[in-house]
């Protein structure tokens, strides 16, 4: 790509036309969560073959991955605003010296959750009341993701910059390379087929580990290449600055800890729901695989309206940037209508597709139809929130979503628990906070004072 191609990015984000520009944006990445979603139902198929503590066991091992998940906007949400903002002004000086900061930064947080989560994953076991049969197969799974996050992320952080510099194509491209290499490698590693080993449930994550290898390689070849339009020095040349790490993560962590708060309200609520019994965790894990389809969806659009803000006004064209954001609500809104759809209607066919246990069966039914209900409202919080994050505005996210994630916990016991609604108050739960939080966040966001945010 040259200069002019990376300018072409930025003016087709500041004055192109605006649905077919977050399209042009959200659909790659949408494009490329796909791939990724259809790996983890393709991981709980293939593990789903070794009965209900295994699929239990990548339940539980998935709410501890998203914990780490919810570390990475520390880095992502800080680097996406500041370079998308300093794109849109044309200053990609500036930007490439926050670039380079932010992958140091990667560096040293990873490494440090790396040590703590490998020593401490028998304790989050324990925590989420997970029983003996399904902590041997998730134990072994967690511990090799752990050493190897160090490449979750060095890749996010790439991808962060690709798309604040427009460039969403690129990380689809290696995304989906990544995901093809690791739905080749899972039933090999999980069945031992071949001369591979049988690794059975930490195969899948063994997977993971090799096939992330090569998207780091992938993606920092470009970056080095000069494929963001501009050119990043390498690191070994570039002296650690640790204000501008401390400018990155302060933007990145209201974001960060309310996404961090939402997935330990997850623990508690695993826990609840471990009091139904491994089959209710199994069948968590099928709302929760079929969701990430709307969710990845929303997300997608969050990163074009995360873009698309920020360059909008470094270019000093808040008024387009509002268009841009209550345009791509819009649009995600119309998708998770159609999940919603499917949910409410199909819920017995999807069911069955990941599991022949009737009790499983039952459960998974019933979540289904619950969280069709609210995906929609689950599209005006995730892109809204990446709306504000854009800005660089991160603290009207986290003053909504922070008490509406913990409420979770309290309201979860006293209706599945206090009022007898059983698994199903823990399913409502999550429906009902979900849609007041979208509603609180919208109006946040209409009042306009993000608009007038300085990074």
């Amino acid at each position: 790509m040259s200069e002019n191609q990376a300018v072409s990015h930025s003016e087709k984000v500041v004055s192109g036309p605006i649905a077919r520009t977050i399209l042009s944006l959200a659909l790659p990445v949408v494009a490329g969560m796909a791939m990724e979603i259809l790996l983890s139902v393709t991981d709980f198929y293939w593990v789903g073959k070794l009965g209900a503590s295994a699929q239990d066991a990548v339940t539980s091992s998935m709410v501890i991955i998203w914990t780490i998940f919810s570390v990475v906007p520390l880095i992502t949400i800080g680097i996406t605003a500041l370079v998308s903002r300093y794109v849109g002004a044309n200053d990609t000086g500036r930007a490439v010296f926050y670039i380079q900061q932010a992958l140091y930064l990667g560096v040293f947080v990873a490494a440090s959750v790396s040590v703590a989560g490998y020593l401490l994953t028998p304790a989050f076991m324990d925590f989420m009341n997970v029983g003996p049969a399904t902590q041997a197969h998730a134990t072994p799974y967690l511990r090799i993701f752990f050493v190897s996050c160090i490449l979750l992320f060095l890749n996010e952080t790439a991808y962060a910059v690709f798309r604040a510099s427009g460039d969403t194509r690129t990380p689809m491209k290696v995304g989906v390379t990544v995901v093809l290499l690791n739905l080749v490698l899972d039933p090999v590693l999980i069945f031992g087929l071949g001369p591979a080993p049988e690794m059975g449930v930490p195969g899948a994550s063994v997977a993971t580990a090799i096939s992330f290898s090569v998207g780091t390689v992938l993606i920092y070849r470009r970056m080095w290449q000069g494929k963001l339009g501009y050119r990043v020095e390498r690191l070994l040349r570039v002296r650690v600055d640790l204000p501008a790490m401390r400018h990155i993560s302060k933007i990145g962590v209201p974001i960060s800890s309310q996404q961090f708060a939402f997935v330990v309200v997850y623990w508690f609520l695993i826990g609840f729901v471990h009091e139904f019994g491994e089959t209710a965790g199994a069948a968590m894990g099928i709302g929760n695989r079929m969701e990430s389809f709307s969710y990845l969806t929303c997300y997608g659009f969050s990163l074009a309206a995360s873009t698309m803000v920020g360059q909008n006004l470094g270019a000093g064209k808040p008024d387009r940037a509002a268009r841009c954001a209550w345009g791509a609500t819009g649009l995600g809104i119309a998708l998770t209508l159609v999940f919603s759809f499917f949910f409410l209607v199909f819920p017995d066919a999807i069911a069955s597709v990941f599991t022949d246990n009737p009790e499983v069966h039952r459960i998974a039914v019933g979540y289904l139809i619950i969280l069709g209900l609210s995906q929609f409202a689950m599209a005006v919080e995730i892109i809204l929130e990446g709306a504000f994050s854009g800005s660089g505005d991160t603290i009207p996210p986290m003053v909504v979503m922070l008490p509406g994630s913990i409420a979770r916990i309290p309201l979860a016991w006293y209706l599945a628990f206090e009022l007898g609604w059983g698994i199903e108050g823990i399913w409502w739960t999550l429906t009902i906070t979900t849609t007041l939080k979208a509603v609180v966040l919208a109006y946040w966001f209409r009042l306009g004072r993000w608009k007038l945010k300085k990074v």
